[in-house]
């Protein structure tokens, strides 16, 4: 069995843009049912909601059933601050909160197998499909993506730094914990920040690398589209759940 290629990393890396969805919920009979949605990548989070290892590998194991069967989108994962990869080294193609290349070559080294990295070397995995794909342990790195998330202002003075490490294929801009870190928490478009994430996603595309985003706002969705962001969430199931089946009862509650 042949290495899966791996579209969305090289998606990407032909400068083509991928529309995602951010997911929350949790199980995956919810990430399927949206993995058929159209998107060309969704997210599962591990940060800010409850899924775990368990959870997330079913997930995923859905969304690439429909990848693999329909050219369904390409499943991710987002590791939270309290899950660094040297502890949470199972998962592969993780987005990782940085702040200086060191901390970026970090995480890379945690995507690639000894000697040019720290990651567990195992046969019978569900990544070598069961000891099914040849030579995975030499080409892994070849369709792993690895995608860095910048979410301060420490991490704004050295994107092109974090950009220019080896193995990096993206830089995620985080909006929330960025306007948070830079003294508006609670605001994802306030008028002085979007500006400078502009400019971020900018640097990004010039530096060679994917720049991405999340926004629930379909004009912000676009305004980054056209600053050169390339993946791109353009919302997240818990919201598209919560407001829309808020709009339901109120047609019949009003």
């Amino acid at each position: 069995m042949e290495l899966p290629v791996n579209t969305f990393k090289h998606a990407l890396k032909a400068g083509k843009r991928q529309i995602g969805l951010w997911c929350s919920l949790s199980h995956h009979y919810a990430t399927e049912l949206v993995a058929g949605s159209g998107f060309d990548w969704i997210l599962l989070d591990t940060e800010h909601s409850p899924n775990d290892l368990e959870s997330v590998a079913a997930a995923i194991a859905g969304g690439s059933a429909l990848s693999d069967a329909r050219r369904g989108p390409r499943p991710l994962e987002r590791h939270g601050d309290d899950q660094a990869l040297p502890g949470h080294r199972r998962a592969v193609d993780p987005d990782s909160y940085v702040q200086n290349a060191d901390e970026a070559k970090s995480a890379v080294a945690y995507t690639r197998y000894p000697p040019a990295g720290l990651r567990g070397v195992a046969g019978g995995t569900r990544a070598t499909r069961f000891a099914r794909v040849k030579d995975y342990a030499k080409r892994a790195h070849e369709e792993l993506c690895v995608l860095v998330q910048v979410e301060n202002q420490q991490g704004l003075d050295n994107l092109e730094k974090i950009a220019a490490v080896e193995g990096v294929d993206g830089v995620f801009i985080g909006p929330a914990d960025l306007h948070a870190s830079l003294g508006y928490p609670g605001e994802t478009n306030n008028p002085k920040i979007v500006p400078i994430i502009d400019d971020a996603i900018r640097r990004i595309r010039k530096a060679g690398k994917a720049p991405g985003i999340l926004t629930g706002v379909e004009a912000d969705a676009r305004r980054w589209l056209e600053c050169g962001g390339l993946f791109v969430a353009v919302g997240a199931d818990v919201g598209v759940l919560a407001r829309e089946t808020e709009k339901l009862a109120a047609k019949f509650k009003s």
